[in-house]
């Protein structure tokens, strides 16, 4: 990983990370990962640089071993409502908010922090600098492709289990063939035009 320097040094730090702000369908993702020093995990780095095989693999690995982690979302209503920045930010106190121990210090992912009372530091490129958020990545990826292959059997013919949700030319293909599902986000240009 990238050198990073914290001024925080204790066990009790959270690392956040959110998956799903570019697609036109589903929930965005976020987990929150506090790992233990005492249980160290290999091969950890920004869920977009791992293979698919690396990526499940390591998601079991943090899971049981970390300290604590949760996964939390915000909802394609959410998104719509207020939009998918603050839609992330949201989804991103959840998880931290889902922890079962208090962090004492939590580093995000970005450059945008939530609006919460925990001290925190916005990290930009943090899933490749910071183990405890690449770790989050790695969880929120994994839950969200796993959600929408989940999603492409009951919503079959947009190939969601490919692209994920992501704006393909397959997918804006089927958009323009199907229009749109009750998954995908009324509020993101190319459905928002569809439904014009």
């Amino acid at each position: 990983m990238m050198k990073f320097e914290c001024a925080y040094q204790g066990d009790l730090l959270a690392g956040v990370d959110e998956v799903g702000r570019g697609p036109l369908a589903g929930d965005v993702v976020a987990a929150a990962v506090i790992l233990n020093p005492s249980k160290p995990i290999v091969g950890l780095d920004d869920s977009k640089k791992l293979s698919e095989k690396k990526r499940e693999a390591l998601y079991d690995e943090i899971k049981s071993k970390a300290r604590c982690w949760s996964i939390a979302r915000a909802s394609v209503e959410e998104i719509d409502q207020i939009n998918i920045l603050q839609a992330s930010l949201l989804a991103m106190k959840r998880a931290v908010d889902g922890l079962s121990v208090m962090p004492e210090y939590v580093l995000v992912d970005g450059n945008r922090l939530p609006n919460w009372d925990y001290p925190s530091r916005a990290v930009v490129k943090g899933d490749s600098r910071v183990a405890a958020i690449a770790a989050a990545s790695i969880l929120a990826k994994v839950e969200r492709d796993r959600e929408m292959q989940h999603l492409d059997s009951v919503y079959p013919g947009y190939g969601l289990g490919a692209h994920k949700g992501y704006p393909t030319k397959a997918h804006q293909a089927a958009l323009q063939a199907l229009g749109p599902s009750p998954i995908h986000r009324r509020s993101f240009g190319p459905v928002k035009k569809l439904l014009a």
